[in-house]
């Protein structure tokens, strides 16, 4: 039987995909001499909530790496799990009034175990028994608007395909059986439920997320097939200029059992910060703690993402 802790640790990283953080409505303090004030920068106007315009493109980066020595399985520490995402996204805007986009999201992976460095992951060595990598799963994706009056609430959908033929791989004596966990053989309808709200004065903002993935797929092929994770997550940010901000995030993910026989659920707090470095591309860093969780690992997550809209 594939081990369980290897399948869990991954949850890590699907923590991670996705954040953009909401700061609307904002003005820059410098204003130049005899001309109007500044625009707003694209972290302030383009929060996950909002959606570009027809013949826009908003294309982002981002860079998950998860990694961990403790677990719920056991006591102390364990050999060193690591596991990077790195995730594309690709929208454009269709139609008028700002309320539908079409893309599409691929996801390369590269995941290392045996107590092997958390770097070792931008190796991409595939070393037998303790490494795997590759592009693991594409995406079609719609972003839309559901209510006119609501700019600032919006759904994304999507449907993961897997590009993999086995979730994990085992290889004896090595690691005592325990597979290199990969990406989930099976298929993701995930769905993401964005609001946010900017406090009077513009310095504050509430930025809110309900993610829901339904797992479909043959049992034995995937830990996590049959199953449905609801996955909240609040983000409060605050902006000392019109270019920068800093957040500070809470998450919570439930697995629900639908015929897979496992559920786990696990909170994760931490913070980060965005910066807008041109017009167009800004700059996201964040870091997140799981400081709770059942039948989870225990670890860390260190992101980096960049973002185009043109």
């Amino acid at each position: 039987m594939k081990s369980l802790r290897n399948y869990i640790t991954v949850a890590g990283v699907l923590f991670a995909t996705s954040i953009g953080f909401a700061q609307d409505d904002m003005k820059d303090k410098e204003e130049m001499v005899d001309e109007p004030a500044q625009e707003q920068s694209n972290i302030q106007q383009y929060t996950p909530s909002k959606l570009i315009g027809k013949g826009q493109v908003d294309l982002k980066w981002f860079n998950n790496l998860y990694t961990q020595t403790k677990s719920t399985f056991s006591e102390g520490d364990e050999p060193r799990q690591t596991f990077f995402t790195s995730t594309f996204e690709f929208y454009t805007g269709v139609g008028q009034n700002k309320r539908v986009n079409l893309g599409l999201i691929a996801r390369v992976r590269s995941n290392v175990i045996a107590d092997r460095g958390a770097l070792d992951v931008f190796s991409f060595d595939g070393e037998t028994g303790t490494a795997r990598s590759g592009l693991t799963a594409i995406a079609p994706s719609i972003k839309f608007v559901p209510f006119p009056s609501v700019s600032n609430f919006s759904i994304q959908s999507s449907v993961f395909i897997p590009l993999i033929d086995n979730e994990s791989e085992d290889f004896l004596p090595i690691n005592n059986g325990n597979g290199v966990f990969l990406e989930q053989n099976g298929f993701v309808w995930q769905n993401r439920l964005f609001y946010d709200y900017t406090f009077p004065g513009n310095k504050w903002q509430l930025f809110t997320e309900l993610t829901t993935e339904l797992n479909l797929g043959d049992g034995e092929k995937s830990f996590a097939n049959n199953s449905l994770n609801i996955n909240p997550g609040v983000f409060l940010s605050y902006f000392p200029s019109s270019k920068f901000t800093v957040l500070a995030l809470a998450q919570h993910s439930s697995r629900v059992d639908l015929g897979n026989n496992f559920g786990q659920n696990f909170t994760a707090v931490g913070g980060g910060a965005k910066y807008q470095l041109t017009k167009a591309l800004n700059l996201e860093l964040l870091y997140t703690n799981f400081v709770r969780g059942n039948n989870t690992g225990l670890g860390q997550t260190f992101n980096l993402g960049l973002r185009g809209i043109f």
